[in-house]
């Protein structure tokens, strides 16, 4: 081995004694045998003559210097493993799920109404178009109906665009009034922006009995907003119509955005509620023709439902300022491990 191979091994034993890390290391490899490193300089500048006679030497020196490297490697990563380790120091913990804003309101909602008799029902998210429209009293050439409004499976098959199809299931199912149920699912309609999405969740209530009349509509519908909203929210009742109850009623709440002002505190108009007011849902006494449908005699029974959007009371509930409802179906977990 000539001098000056001799000389360059020796550089590379005090380097390697002051490399203390991976990263040090990896440049003292580069130095001495990468592909400009000191080694492969002497083999590039030598003849042909030379090569032939030292080549051997060289590619010997080279392994060498190769084995000490990896040797070296592998003495620093045992230290690192034996380094001591502080048992002090906080741990990482796992990062914990939670349920999903939409399942936690579903679930108060449940306990609200089954504190005070309501049955929890889960009726068919499709449906044929007589429980969905046809025998809720909803003629053929409703708008409603329409394809632009409705999603049609088949000619007589619909995604369900509310729960209100499992007024008759129940109805069928009990034969014989009281009934006192709360069917919550998912529904369908073509509409999206801040307030809507084409899919979301509705709870429907259905009472019938004898002697049943709007007052106790109006009753439920206070019991409701006191345990879910709290006492600084209003309510309001508005004549309306739907095809399926009469008389009929669209039940607002103020809005928890804007305070009920319409105008959010920076003076900008509340694009959640545009007046100060969100519709909740409709409600109102069920329809004699509905009662026929459902096989019950609407000269012996009446009865009230309401229908009410999960996504949209969730919305309204106090202290949750969620401006825009398709944040709810968001995958950011910036906006989901807020709740």
């Amino acid at each position: 081995m000539n001098q000056e191979i001799k000389e360059i091994l020796a550089l590379l034993d005090q380097d390697l004694n002051q490399s203390t890390t991976l990263e040090k290391l990896r440049q003292v490899e580069l130095t001495y045998l990468g592909k400009k490193g000191k080694l492969n300089q002497i083999f590039d500048k030598q003849t042909k003559e030379e090569k032939a006679k030292q080549g051997r030497v060289l590619n010997q020196a080279i392994q060498e210097a190769a084995q000490k490297i990896k040797d070296k490697s592998n003495s620093i990563i045992d230290q690192e493993a034996n380094q001591k380790f502080d048992v002090t120091i906080p741990g990482i913990l796992p990062p914990i799920g939670h349920l999903h804003l939409v399942t936690q309101a579903i679930k108060e909602i449940s306990d609200i109404f089954e504190k005070i008799g309501f049955i929890r029902r889960r009726y068919p998210e499709i449906d044929t178009d007589w429980y969905a429209a046809e025998g809720l009293n909803i003629p053929k050439d409703h708008p409603a109906r329409d394809d632009q409004e409705t999603f049609y499976v088949s000619d007589n098959v619909v995604l369900t665009p509310h729960t209100s199809n499992g007024q008759l299931r129940e109805m069928e199912l009990v034969k014989k009034p009281p009934i006192k149920m709360i069917n919550i699912g998912k529904t369908y309609r073509r509409q999206i922006d801040a307030s809507h999405v084409p899919m979301f969740h509705q709870f429907e209530g259905l009472i019938i009995d004898k002697g049943i009349n709007v007052t106790h509509l109006i009753g439920i519908t206070n019991y409701f907003f006191q345990n879910y909203f709290g006492p600084d929210r209003k309510a309001r009742l508005r004549p309306h119509h739907f095809q399926f109850t009469e008389p009929s009623f669209e039940i607002d709440i103020s809005c928890g955005m804007c305070a009920g002002t319409g105008v959010l505190e920076n003076g900008e108009k509340c694009r959640l509620c545009k007046s100060g007011w969100l519709e909740l849902g409709g409600a109102g006494m069920v329809h004699p023709n509905v009662l026929k449908n459902g096989g019950l005699d609407p000269k012996k029974y009446s009865g009230f439902a309401f229908g009410w959007g999960v996504e949209r009371v969730l919305t309204m509930k106090s202290n949750l300022n969620l401006g825009d409802l398709r944040n709810l179906y968001s995958t950011d977990l910036r906006i989901l491990n807020q709740f």
